[in-house]
């Protein structure tokens, strides 16, 4: 039975992902669902108000009172713990620390004793500059090496349900480059989709780094970009067959493809001839730059998930189209 038949849990639903998750879940006429995020002083608040559910709870709050007593909102049969600090630039590694590690311990306790579906959100900055592969299906976790505190954050709650035997019984999912409706908020960490169209509405052209890697020219560094609503549509799927596959999965497109294609493929929704200029990357990313991603989604694949994966062209193109030409959030 699908443990989506029940009450849903979903932390960061404000978010990026946690928003186009809630969405989902709204499409297949699923409402009662209890949201926690921190609203802050941004505009995320935005991507909540075409969306359908039961409750909000600021996530402090949430945590307080889950920690006090467990019963505390009600039972609840899946959880997808989507809520953390993404940013792969923050430097307060106490703050990343109490807010993706020590939460995420809570939360997965919580969840397994509740017996509520557990699946959270790992991340492809697990993996480093890619040196020692990108295989979700190696049991040798901790030979992975992070290049920034926000991956290392992840890391260690991956590393921390491991040791403990959770991952015999939760899915940690690792977003490759996730791109789409409902990132607005996101400052610096948006994807470059919606940081070109506000460079092409702006000024006619977009700017990319410069390669610094000698087997990568200008533009040519390859990324895994995954359309959002195929994110989504990954993760529910874990829950949704009620199937028993647990553990860590890539969740990525299975393709990589360069910052050229992609920045062509942007200008060719908008019907735009491209202008693009290369510029310095900044001292502070040098050393940290991922130059190569992309998932290996085979693992994934033998859960019996079959959906065919958007092509690039075809989901930037509705990305613009129906979202950031009219501004629209999903559910708009």
């Amino acid at each position: 039975m699908s443990a989506l038949s029940g009450r849903i849990l979903v932390t960061g639903g404000a978010g990026f992902i946690g928003s186009a998750l809630i969405w989902a879940l709204n499409q297949r006429g699923i409402t009662d669902i209890v949201v926690t995020d921190i609203l802050g002083t941004d505009e995320k608040w935005r991507n909540l108000v075409p969306l359908k559910f039961s409750d909000y709870v600021e996530a402090d709050v949430f945590r307080d009172r889950l920690n006090k007593q467990g019963s505390a909102f009600g039972k609840f049969s899946a959880a997808f713990h989507l809520g953390a600090c993404s940013a792969t630039t923050e430097r307060d590694a106490s703050y990343l620390i109490n807010n993706n590690f020590e939460f995420t311990k809570e939360l997965a306790t919580w969840a397994m004793e509740q017996d509520c579906r557990f699946v959270y959100a790992s991340s492809a900055a697990t993996y480093g500059d890619g040196e020692q592969g990108m295989d979700d299906q190696s049991d040798d976790i901790a030979r992975l090496r992070p290049l920034n505190m926000y991956g290392y954050s992840k890391h260690l709650f991956d590393l921390h349900a491991q040791q403990h035997g959770w991952l015999d019984r939760i899915v940690g999912v690792k977003y490759f480059n996730v791109f789409g409706p409902n990132e607005d908020h996101k400052a610096d960490m948006r994807s470059l989709v919606h940081k070109a169209y506000q460079q092409i509405t702006e000024t006619g052209k977009v700017g990319l780094f410069k390669s610094y890697h000698p087997d990568f020219k200008d533009g040519e560094q390859m990324r895994d970009f995954l359309y959002v609503k195929d994110a989504v549509e990954m993760t529910l799927h874990f829950v949704e067959k009620g199937i028993q596959a647990n553990g860590l999965y890539n969740l990525g497109s299975g393709d990589a493809n360069t910052w050229l294609t992609l920045t062509r493929a942007i200008f060719s929704a908008l019907e735009k001839d491209p202008q693009i200029e290369f510029i310095d990357m900044p001292e502070a990313l040098r050393g940290k730059y991922q130059y190569y991603t992309k998932a290996d989604i085979s693992k994934l694949r033998a859960t019996g998930y079959d959906r065919p994966m958007t092509p690039l062209a075809e989901s930037v193109r509705d990305y613009v189209q129906t979202a950031l030409v009219p501004d629209k959030r999903l559910g708009d």
